[in-house]
């Protein structure tokens, strides 16, 4: 009986997982076709404004030229890491995050030809980001609201770091942090983030200060 119902949540979690991944795959290739859109577009705005500076509409070009700073920052915010499923992941996740107003520190680059399959990766990812905007959000205040992500290469192996502000009280069972998340998908993220790190013989630190909560997490390459 135990093992069926084992069967059966390893299942769930593997479905909810496959429908997240090919959501934010399909949203980082709609970023990509906006951002080859204003490229497309770019002598266009260069032939506009030298029509406002022929004729002197220098306040017009002046707002011109704020659309245009706006479409680029948002243009700015997205991540290449080298790995198109984890650019989906990173880049879904990080908007998402901004747009909740939460402020963004973000280098990422990952290796080519690594054990670690792309899926597994964005698993790891998405549930640490996920995470990290539950703690933040828990902040009253906006300007406390803060997510960190550092992915590279390091001494052969594949280091993941995501540091965020956290609002409340971080809880713990038998000395291993839990999470604090209702409804179905309850305590799937860490527990698909503890198992894939195993699987591929990797560690995970997870610690908390006042106010910070921080995972790293390093995979064999």
């Amino acid at each position: 009986m135990r093992y069926i119902l084992n069967k059966l949540i390893d299942k769930r979690i593997s479905n909810y997982q496959n429908d997240l991944i090919s959501k934010h795959y399909n949203e980082v290739e709609n970023i990509y076709k906006q951002m080859r859109g204003w490229r497309h577009d770019y002598h266009n705005h260069i032939q506009l404004m030298k029509a406002y500076l022929k004729l002197g509409k220098y306040e017009d070009m002046d707002k011109y030229l704020t659309e245009l700073d706006k479409d680029l920052t948002s243009i700015d915010t997205v991540l290449k890491t080298g790995n198109l499923m984890v650019d989906a992941i990173l880049n879904s996740k990080l908007s998402m995050a901004i747009s909740q107003g939460i402020k963004i520190n973000a280098k990422a680059r990952v290796p080519k030809n690594i054990k670690v399959s792309d899926l597994d990766l964005c698993i790891i990812i998405g549930n640490l980001l996920d995470n990290a905007m539950e703690g933040a959000m828990k902040l009253e205040n906006p300007e406390d609201r803060f997510i960190r992500v550092y992915i590279r290469e390091m001494k052969g192996q594949i280091y993941i770091s995501v540091t965020n502000s956290f609002g409340g009280q971080v809880k713990k069972n038998n000395k291993e942090y839990i999470t604090t998340k209702l409804g179905i998908n309850h305590g799937f993220g860490l527990k698909r983030i503890d198992s894939i790190v195993n699987k591929y013989g990797g560690f995970v630190n997870r610690q908390n200060e006042e106010g910070v909560f921080a995972t790293e997490i390093i995979l064999p390459i």
